[in-house]
């Protein structure tokens, strides 16, 4: 059995690439796409196969995809060109006809927000997915769908700034609560998916899982915590949103950043990453990784 990672050299990638060799998955079972061949070094000296691709050459992927039995697809980070992106990789996976089952890194995303009964501030995100998992349900191949709330590891690493220990945190987040998850965690579900191959094996075959956090969180507790961790008290500042965008101008920081964290902040303010239902615990056997061991893991060094 072969799976092909796509994404490979992402944090996503990597982690799922390590989750498969702690489960003892052999290095030769395992292949790596990535877009450049200096990245696919790392993955070479695990004796993992390397194959470059990128979702935009339709010829590249059909090398790369060729005689692949499983297929963990990740998302496309590319805003302007993922729907393209997305038909692309489904398409080819088709027109191999090896590929049994494919694993799909969707967006968690409301019921009303998926049907157009209601709109968010982030739907440009969420679009590209929506049309990705109505591809993998017309594809004919099984799929597995993973509606990953947003990542705990984006609240570290775009929101709360790099001298959030000295600083605080000023971000336009409100009062809204999230069960937000990480990256990791989300990379070991997927994982255990494409393993699964007991007696139960098609149980995750054509299905769409909620990949959340048992425990929802604000910005609130997330200062309470990082207050322990400094040993001072800081301070959480939700700001109207022009004054974060002129904020953020003052730093130089670029247009097409600012809107998107505008867009993240209205969206979890409107508590879009607030669910009561999670598969999360039950694919990983165990609780998954709390806010505060996050945050205390990532800073506490």
């Amino acid at each position: 059995m072969t799976i092909l990672i796509t994404g490979s050299s992402g944090k996503f990638g990597k982690d799922s690439i390590e989750f498969l060799l702690s489960k003892g998955v052999q290095p030769n079972s395992i292949i790596a796409m990535v877009r450049d061949e200096s990245k696919g070094k790392q993955f070479k000296e695990k004796g993992i196969t390397v194959r470059i691709a990128d979702y935009g050459n339709e010829e590249s992927l059909l090398n790369a995809f060729k005689g692949v039995d499983k297929l963990l697809f990740i998302s496309s980070n590319d805003v302007d060109h993922r729907i393209e992106h997305h038909k692309s990789v489904v398409k080819i996976a088709k027109q191999v006809g090896s590929i049994k089952h494919i694993v799909y890194t969707s967006f968690y995303m409301a019921d009303e927000i998926k049907n157009g009964s209601a709109t968010s501030p982030i739907f440009f995100i969420e679009k590209p997915h929506i049309v990705a998992e109505e591809l993998l349900k017309q594809s004919g191949i099984n799929y597995t769908i993973l509606e990953n709330i947003l990542y705990t590891d984006f609240l570290t690493e775009y929101f709360f700034g790099e001298k959030v220990l000295e600083n605080g945190i000023f971000f336009p987040a409100g009062n809204g609560i999230g069960n937000y998850a990480t990256r990791k965690d989300m990379a070991e579900a997927a994982v255990n998916i494409l393993l699964d191959d007991g007696d139960n094996k098609d149980k995750h075959i054509n299905k769409s899982y909620k990949i959340s956090n048992d425990e929802s969180y604000s910005f609130n507790d997330a200062i309470e915590i990082l207050s322990e961790i400094s040993g001072k008290k800081l301070t959480f500042t939700s700001p109207d949103i022009v004054t974060f965008e002129t904020a953020l101008t003052g730093l130089g920081i670029p247009p097409i950043y600012i809107q998107l964290s505008v867009a993240f902040g209205l969206a979890i303010q409107n508590n879009e990453f607030k669910t009561n239902h999670t598969d999360l615990p039950s694919l990983l056997n165990r609780k998954p990784t709390t806010l505060k061991q996050f945050l205390f893991e990532t800073y506490k060094k």
